[in-house]
């Protein structure tokens, strides 16, 4: 009987590993049947003569796949052998090749990845585990400013920096609230809500948007009038890709003055640090609007007497839309255990301080141009939580002993109130306004690839989250959309 029921367990075996080798063969067949009438019905719905759709296409025998795929991959996580790759990438070049793939795609049975910039956290713009094509923007990234209306229309595929840096070239009293990373895409950023370090004079990007161009699920190129309230209100917070494809964004431009003032000053534990976020909760979402201080925790190691120690160091980055004298003065007034003096801040135009927010002064601005991040190549994971009430002394102690335990994972702090907090939270499909004191990002990253390391950064940056549960908005537990996090769930 034992060798009977062994006999049975290993024919079982060996019918059940038939049958998946079967099952694999008619998937592969049935991807390449699919891919091969995809890539055969794409030239029946591009009819542009000057951009002919087969320039745009890379399929996996094509000899620049790889560095088409790879260019705009932002984190390694998503960049190895074993991660699931498209069967064909197009990179348009024309609006009607847009149309072309969403038709195509959908009459044989392929799932369409978009991606913009390939800031997504989570590398869905670029990764899915069913047959898959990628439909890139980065061709499509023309920016048309009109200085006399205040307004301008951005492509989905140009970045935060092209943008920054054509309205500074165009005026010096001008800018757009959006985000500090500046290659981000614009065509995902502005769809998941676009914030940035003037959200609390200007609200969101999203808040300052007044038209789009999307293609939808039938390959109809449609502006607000033709797609309807409904869905211009869906893809200003919702994520466009869950309704259709962004072309481009109208955007309306915003003042600013001709002179701001940024500082950054760190400050550590013995330096009364925990003192100063407990006042930096009370004051930093009700203060004047013209002033955002977004506060960044980390592990700072330093040696002393020959003796290797770690401490929290808390950087506050600041920008105020107004002068350096009238800073400092409000500043010592309303949050004086900063200690701001005028020596830490410096005056220059808006421009120049969207440079200086994401790496510091001093560089030119041709940066903004730059479309690839550096370093370019690291691993990393990212959470979010929006905070309602100020965290006790208590909860925050607590944080720093975990954090200094971990080293790995550091914080940022963006406060919210001014303009947020007047924006009703069902007027675009970003619900996060009225009542948050701040929203906050968890960040880890790497750059050893073993998955050791991988596996110990991971449990690092979920069980710092986890003790921040007491403390955060619940039922729900709110997250940022444009910060994507797979833990949350997947559809």
């Amino acid at each position: 009987m034992k060798a009977l029921y062994s006999y049975s367990i290993a024919s079982n075996i060996i019918l059940l590993s038939f049958l998946i080798i079967i099952f694999a063969s008619h998937v592969k067949a049935s991807s390449s049947s699919s891919i091969d009438n995809f890539l055969e019905c794409l030239p029946s719905y591009s009819n542009s003569s000057s951009f002919p759709i087969s320039n745009s296409v890379y399929t996996r025998n094509n000899p620049s796949f790889l560095n088409v795929l790879q260019s705009y991959i932002r984190d390694s996580r998503f960049n190895t052998s074993s991660t699931p790759k498209p069967l064909a990438i197009v990179a348009a070049l024309d609006v009607t090749h847009i149309q072309a793939t969403v038709t195509c795609a959908k009459s044989n049975g392929l799932q369409i990845r978009i991606r913009s910039g390939g800031h997504d956290y989570e590398g869905f713009s670029y990764v899915a585990n069913v047959p898959f094509i990628v439909l890139d923007m980065f061709n499509l990234r023309s920016i048309d400013i009109d200085i006399a209306s205040e307004t301008a229309w951005v492509q989905a595929g140009a970045t935060i920096g092209e943008l920054y840096y054509k309205i500074g070239k165009k005026s010096k009293i001008h800018g757009f609230p959006a985000g500090a990373c500046f290659t981000l895409g614009i065509g995902g950023h502005f769809s998941g809500g676009g914030y940035g370090n003037m959200l609390r004079k200007y609200g969101l990007s999203i808040d300052n948007i007044i038209d789009a161009q999307v293609v939808d699920a039938n390959g109809r190129i449609l502006n607000r009038k033709s797609m309807g309230e409904d869905l211009f209100w869906a893809i200003r917070g919702g994520g466009g890709a869950s309704f259709c494809v962004i072309l481009s964004w109208k955007i309306k431009l915003v003042r600013v003055p001709r002179i701001v003032t940024r500082f950054d000053v760190p400050r550590t534990l013995e330096q009364g640090v925990t003192d100063i976020v407990l006042e930096w909760q009370q004051v930093s979402s009700i203060i004047d609007r013209n002033l955002f201080i977004r506060m960044q925790p980390m592990v700072y190691k330093y040696k002393q007497g020959g003796n290797s120690n770690k401490t929290i160091r808390v950087s506050f980055s600041g920008l105020y839309l107004g002068r350096a004298k009238s800073l400092v003065s409000l500043i010592n007034k309303r949050f004086p255990l900063l200690k701001l003096q005028r020596h830490d801040v410096i005056e220059m135009s808006w421009v120049e301080s969207t440079v200086s927010f994401f790496i510091g002064n001093g560089k030119p601005l041709e940066v903004l141009l730059q479309r690839t991040p550096s370093p370019p190549r690291l691993y990393g994971k990212h959470k979010s939580d929006f905070v309602k009430t100020p965290i006790p002394r208590s909860g925050l102690e607590k944080i720093w002993e975990k954090m200094i335990e971990l080293e790995t994972v550091f914080l940022q702090w963006n406060p919210y109130g001014g303009r947020m907090s007047e924006i009703q939270e069902n007027s675009t499909a970003f619900p996060h306004r009225e009542g948050n004191i701040f929203k906050m990002q968890y960040l880890t990253t790497w750059e050893d690839d073993s998955d050791e390391v991988m596996s110990r950064n991971l449990k690092g940056i979920r069980d710092l989250h986890a003790m921040f549960t007491p403390y955060v908005s619940r039922n729900p537990r709110e997250a940022y959309l444009n910060y994507r996090d797979i833990d949350i769930g997947s559809n």
